[in-house]
């Protein structure tokens, strides 16, 4: 193995290069550009053989990389923001007529108010879309849940796209010392890949997502189902896999110090190591608190969310995306849902939205507003935890006569 200095997107596209794609449909978008960028390099020097097709829009990208799959071949593309909106009406393509991609999303608000900076309401929005999505908390990870979730979503029992989430600048152009193991171990872990349910043969042609009859339309909808649930095994078994062969290891759901803890934080991607962080400082103060950071939240992993929090009477969610129309975020009304036959005070906390840095102050008001409620010094807690003061008078129109 050798160390390098990789941002989120390189280690993105140094993954990608390793699992030998053989076509690759490039859209740039702020902050996916530069796999876009770094691919067409590789691509152009000969260090990646693969046919890179220049789209005119997300839509098509992800159509092209859908059906160059069904060629018999790994694709690649990318995506964020705006660019997954875009690929909506594909979405539901390509996990229907199950193709095992996988697609890096740099996660991004998605407008309006227009932001470049990260938000997970890009991909949140597109939860239900029969894809898989694992969140990553460092750029070890982006690499890592790479590799791993082409072997998770080939695997004959699953064969459904898998969205590998990190946000955006945070991750993306954040530069860190990753440890990238030697080709031919990559080589062996994920293997060639195979067309294992559909083929393209002239000489038998078959229609691929045609107009289906009530008579079966049920019936694929829940095979999708069938295998998300199987995605939970084949997901702890490529993990093992992953640590036996490379050495480091990753959960469905990590419990950080949640043993003994009084009070637990849930959270998911980059903001899960400022939390680690603020847990070490309050424990050194003998603050009983744990972290329970989601790794994968398609399929959302309601059994090993539940043993980790089993215990726990009061229980803060943390959502970087806004949950409008909503009594909470996305990971709280999950949690919620996991949570329902347990007698557990669960807070909801909205920040981050927009590309705002989640500091440890934040962590640390929302740990020890858990503590207080759990205390019974306080009822409520401050459910946007990062909003201004004056947030109701920031662009305010004034009526002209």
């Amino acid at each position: 193995m050798a160390y390098k200095m990789l941002d989120g997107n390189g280690a993105v596209v140094e993954a990608i290069k390793m699992a030998k794609v053989k076509v690759v449909s490039a859209y740039p978008i702020t902050p996916q550009s530069t796999i876009a960028e770094k691919l067409s390099e590789l691509v152009a020097l000969g260090e990646l053989k693969a046919e890179y097709v220049r789209v005119e829009s997300e839509h098509t990208a992800l159509t092209v990389a859908t059906t160059a799959q069904l060629t018999g071949v790994r694709a690649a593309t990318a995506t964020a923001s705006q660019g997954l909106a875009l690929m909506h009406e594909v979405m539901g393509m390509t996990s229907g007529i199950r193709i095992p991609l996988v697609m890096p999303v740099v996660n991004r608000g998605l407008a309006a108010p227009w932001t470049l900076w990260a938000e997970h309401g890009d991909a949140m929005a597109e939860r239900d879309s029969g894809w898989m999505q694992f969140y990553c908390q460092n750029v070890q990870e982006v690499f890592d849940i790479m590799l791993m979730a082409y072997k998770v979503a080939e695997n004959e029992n699953v064969l459904t796209p898998a969205m590998v989430c990190l946000d955006g600048f945070f991750l993306s152009h954040s530069m860190q010392k990753i440890d990238v193991p030697d080709e031919k171990l990559v080589d062996e872990f994920i293997g060639p890949y195979e067309a294992k349910n559909l083929y393209l043969d002239p000489k038998d042609p078959m229609f691929v997502c045609n107009l289906t009859g009530s008579d079966e339309f049920t019936e694929m909808r829940y095979q999708q189902k069938t295998a998300m649930d199987n995605a939970f095994e084949v997901i702890r078994k490529v993990q093992r896999e992953f640590e036996e062969k490379f050495g480091r290891k990753l959960s469905i759901v990590e419990g950080y110090k949640t043993e003994d803890a009084e009070v637990v934080l849930v959270a998911l991607g980059s903001m899960c190591g400022t939390a680690k962080y603020v847990v070490n400082k309050l424990r050194n103060q003998g603050k009983k608190v744990g972290l329970a950071k989601i790794v994968v939240f398609r399929p959302f992993p309601a059994k090993q969310l539940k043993r980790i929090l089993s215990g726990k009477k009061v229980v803060g969610v943390f959502d970087r995306s806004a949950g409008l129309g909503s009594q909470g975020g996305p990971v709280w009304n999950e949690t919620c849902s996991a949570m329902k036959k347990v007698n557990c005070d669960i807070r909801h906390y909205i920040g981050g939205l927009g590309g705002r840095d989640v500091s440890t102050d934040t962590i640390e008001k929302i740990f020890n507003e858990l503590l207080e409620i759990k205390e019974g010094k306080r009822e409520r807690h401050t459910e946007w935890i990062d909003v201004k003061e004056n947030a109701m008078n920031i662009r305010q129109v004034e009526k002209r006569c």
